[in-house]
């Protein structure tokens, strides 16, 4: 039998959706991006280079209303996340969404009850749950190749200063913890399994209303964890999973082949280290093929929205002490 293809269609021409979730989908096994929504012809042309006869919508709800379109990858600024994502839902389509999914928990809260009454798949884009690097450093961890897990610490910051990009502008969703938040939290909780207990210190700086440097400390039921976001320093991503026999190092974590090439470390008390790496592994395609075999077979996705909720709980928490 031959397998149904997901026929995608994206809102907006975002950059990032041209970079990279665009050409994923095209290459995706089982997915094929049929159409794109936006008011420039020219930036839709850009997407018809690597996906010869893409459909042009001109608006979004056209693009809804398109009866060919299975699923919807939406790449929208913040605080446009739920609002499209519940009107895709009405729609009939599946819907991937950016991170983050909702601006608060009580948002994605809306977000869930939508997806409960349509009973359609609805996600947010946490791609790195689908890199093999990621599923190795929680095989890991739960074999106890480490022993017991003590301390997790992590931290992803870039140098972006541009008054005019979304990620500065505090009224659509801006700033380091909406923008990157969800990797160093989402990515401890994703890979220990384990929900923190209480926050326990952090220190914001914030500029325009957005923050540009998150450090904050948890503890989780098991472990203590330190991870900091920040907007206006130079590029670095690392995650360190420190145990009592031993050391995980992610060194490439979250933008994975773009950043750098994907490593694990594994270091033990002997000395000896263990690298093990991912040079050809393309995240977001998994992803896509991840989300089109939920869609099919109604198996679990692996991050769904009561995930994302987790990871917002924690970004909320820290916001809050602004």
């Amino acid at each position: 039998m031959t397998e149904k293809t997901i026929r995608w269609g994206i809102l907006g021409a975002a950059n990032f959706a041209l970079k990279h979730m665009g050409p994923a989908i095209h290459a995706a096994k089982g997915a094929e991006l049929v159409a794109v929504a936006s008011s420039s012809a020219e930036k839709v042309a850009a997407f018809s280079e690597f996906a010869p006869g893409l459909r042009h919508h001109v608006s979004y709800e056209a693009l809804l209303n398109d009866p060919e379109i299975d699923a919807v990858y939406i790449p929208l600024p913040n605080h446009l996340h739920v609002p499209w994502s519940i009107k895709a839902i009405a729609a009939g389509k599946a819907v991937l969404c950016e991170k983050p999914v909702g601006m608060d928990v009580a948002e994605i809260d809306t977000l869930i009850a939508a997806r409960d009454k349509a009973g359609v798949l609805a996600a947010e884009a946490f791609m790195i749950v689908h890199h093999p690097q990621w599923q190795r450093a929680k095989a890991l961890l739960e074999e106890g190749a480490i022993g017991t897990l003590r301390h997790v610490n992590a931290v992803f910051s870039y140098f972006n200063d541009d008054p005019g990009n979304i990620r500065n502008q505090a009224d659509i969703g801006g700033g380091g913890l909406r923008d990157i938040g969800c990797y160093v939290l989402g990515g401890a909780r994703y890979a220990t399994g384990q929900e923190p207990v209480s926050l326990d210190h952090t220190r914001l700086e914030m500029h325009n209303g957005v923050d540009v440097f998150a450090d904050m400390s948890f503890t989780f039921p098991g472990f203590t964890y330190q991870g900091y976001t920040a907007t206006r320093i130079g590029p670095r991503q690392e995650v360190h999973f420190h145990g009592d026999a031993g050391v995980i190092t992610l060194t490439c974590p979250f933008n994975a082949g773009v950043f750098d090439q994907a490593e694990l470390v594994l270091s033990l008390p002997d000395h000896s280290r263990r690298v093990e790496r991912f040079p050809a592994v393309n995240q977001y395609v998994l992803q896509v093929e991840a989300f089109g075999h939920a869609m099919r077979t109604g198996d679990p996705y692996g991050w769904p929205l009561e995930q994302a909720r987790g990871t917002q709980a924690m970004v909320d928490q820290v916001l809050a002490t602004a």
